[in-house]
This record gives C-alpha cells, structure tokens and sequence, in this order.
C-alpha cells in the first residue's frame, strides 16, 4: 500500500511540474484591440441651441493615448470655429468589443476658452461616450463620440451635447 501511495504522489509529482513548465512556455493571451494611441482630425455639430439659438458647429482636432497595460486613455479634442475655441480632455475607461472596435466612457472638464462652441460658452463638466474602429491592414482609426457638457451655458443653466467624428491616424 505504501507503495502505491508513493507512486500516486510522484505520478501528481510529474503532472503538476509538466502542468507549471507549460504555463512558463506557453504565453498567455490578453485580448487587446489591435489600435492604440491616434491623432486625427473631423468635424462637430451640437444637437442643442445655444441661449440665442444657433446650433454650433466646428471643426475638430482629437488625440488619444493609449495606455498598453491598462484598459484606460487619455484623450483631447480642440473645437475651433469662426465664433470661438474649447478643449475637452478626458480620461476614459475603454471596453474592446471586438479586435478592431472600443467602445469608452471618459470623464473630464469642457474648457471653453472664447465664443459659443458646440459644448457650450463657459467651463463646465463632460462627460464622453464614443466609439473607436481601426481599419483593418491600415494605420487608421475611424472615431466618433457625443459629449454631454453640464451647465455649460453662462446665460442658461442647459446641458450643452454635441456629436463628433473623424479620421486618425495611429501611433
């Protein structure tokens, strides 16, 4: 009997040591989009009047960096128009859907530096839910988000949303 018992426990012996030097070979696979960190350029309109009216619109200039380790991002995006300047920097928690799609919430304040943009006329806090796709074979990254300034009217106590998208290009 005192044998057997030995021979199970050099046969476990055997099987977790072969078991631990595979794990040690064999890497382990994180699911991870297949973009990073991009600088691009697109378009804005917002969804809602400003206190005399008008629904903004500007062009736009959006950057994204990607920390590898980490399912989080920085991100910026700088409104110009004819009647004013805003940046909206945000860090946000990106979710992978699929290798070339994130889908993110961020969170950070909505500088508005001169006029009416499209997320409104005066500093506030954002919120911004988007979405990135990578274009397969390509170093380029198809963007758009929507970002929900709160109180972002000086006249009015409104929320202030708008609606972006874009083309960048990764790094």
């Amino acid at each position: 009997m005192t044998r057997f018992i030995s021979f199970g426990s050099a046969l476990a012996a055997i099987a977790l040591g072969s078991f631990a030097s595979l794990g040690a070979i064999v890497p382990r696979a994180n699911a991870q989009a297949a973009y990073g960190s991009y600088i691009g350029v697109g378009g804005s309109v917002a969804t809602t009047e400003n206190p005399d009216g008008d629904r903004e619109a500007a062009g736009i200039v959006a950057a994204r960096y990607k920390f590898l380790t980490l399912p989080i991002s920085l991100r910026a995006q700088a409104f110009f128009n004819g009647d004013g300047a805003a940046v909206v920097p945000t860090l946000s928690y990106d979710i992978p859907i699929t290798w070339q799609t994130d889908i993110y919430v961020g969170a950070g304040p909505s500088f508005v530096f001169s006029g009416d943009t499209p997320v409104g006329d005066r500093t506030s806090l954002a919120i911004q839910p988007g979405i990135d796709f990578a274009i397969p074979n390509t170093r380029m990254v198809v963007f758009g988000n929507a970002i929900f300034a709160f109180d972002a009217y000086e006249d009015e106590d409104d929320t202030a949303i708008s609606v972006q998208g874009g083309l960048g290009l990764r790094f």
